[in-house]
């Protein structure tokens, strides 16, 4: 049996929860409490680059209002 989030040909959306941090999520499972959808039904490649692009600071929300980010 393949890992649901690493099939290629697989249906996809990248998920985000209230301290910010995304997810990779198989388009046929459902969303789990606590997460939002914030891309819908595309593939691997697009939702990774999504996340790349949008998930700038790893750090979850809580320890980015404690600790600013140092430039």
């Amino acid at each position: 049996m393949t890992n649901p989030f690493e099939r290629e040909d697989g249906l996809y959306h990248v998920l985000v929860n209230a301290e910010g941090q995304y997810s990779l999520w198989p388009a046929y499972l459902d969303v789990p409490d606590g997460w939002e959808t914030r891309l819908t039904n595309e593939n691997r490649s697009v939702c990774l680059e999504y996340i790349e692009t949008n998930w700038r600071d790893m750090r979850p929300e809580s320890l980015k209002r404690a600790e600013p980010a140092k430039m």
